[in-house]
């Protein structure tokens, strides 16, 4: 795979107008949540854990844009927000409207883009662990309404971007009732935060330290000085 440009200089998708996020024009490096924790490692204070991820929420700067592209192989569509960074500095999560701008509804508020991370979650699906965690709901009563509290955050947190009534209701990932993608609730918990959606937050304990190699498949020095 080709490497993606160096953390200087111009992207090679500026001027690019498609998919402008509509937030357009706030300083590039302006945190979404300012007055929050910014910076604070998901599993902080977390004795003999390293930090898996930042979550502070910061508007897409066309690097950022260019990364994603690289990561994913296409131009990313309706990104509002990196919504978590892996330890490297690179975008892990993004923040995408419920609306992507040729109109297709998109209930995946909260996309993993990162393909280490979304290589390391594939290998827990194949060995079972949506299967273990469905049956578990069926069988677990608080874990259940734990669940469902985290259906609710998705749409809370999906409608602040709009509201589309085609997917009123439904989240993603088969919240509420079981587990159908990894992928999106361990996204879901690397941009929330520890404790808002539980079975994210397992798979995310279970995974390895994916960026320990170096980031974005084997790329080093991504975002020396910048963050």
């Amino acid at each position: 795979m080709t490497n993606p440009p160096p953390n200087t200089g111009t992207p090679p998708n500026a001027g690019r107008a498609a998919d402008t996020p509509p937030n357009a024009g706030r300083a590039a490096d302006t945190p979404l949540n300012a007055g929050r924790a910014a910076d604070t490692p998901l599993n902080a204070g977390r004795a003999g854990e390293p930090a898996r991820a930042s979550r502070v929420e910061t508007h897409p700067d066309p690097n950022d844009i260019a990364w994603v592209e690289h990561q994913l192989g296409r131009l990313p569509r309706g990104i509002v927000s990196i919504a978590a960074r892996c330890p490297c500095g690179c975008p892990t999560v993004v923040r995408t409207l419920p609306r992507l701008p040729d109109g297709v509804p998109f209930p995946t508020s909260f996309y993993a883009t990162c393909p280490r991370l979304t290589g390391a979650i594939s290998t827990l699906e194949s060995l079972g662990m949506m299967r273990e965690m469905s049956e578990r709901l069926e069988q677990d009563e608080d874990l259940a309404a734990a669940y469902r509290s985290a259906h609710e955050d998705y749409l809370a947190r999906r409608l602040e971007l709009g509201n589309v009534p085609e997917i009123d209701g439904i989240s993603a990932g088969g919240m509420p009732t079981r587990v159908k993608c990894l992928h999106v609730l361990v996204a879901h918990s690397l941009a929330a935060g520890p404790g808002v959606n539980p079975l994210g937050d397992e798979a995310l304990a279970a995974l390895p330290e994916w960026w320990s190699d170096g980031c974005c498949d084997g790329t080093t020095g991504l975002r020396s000085g910048q963050r």
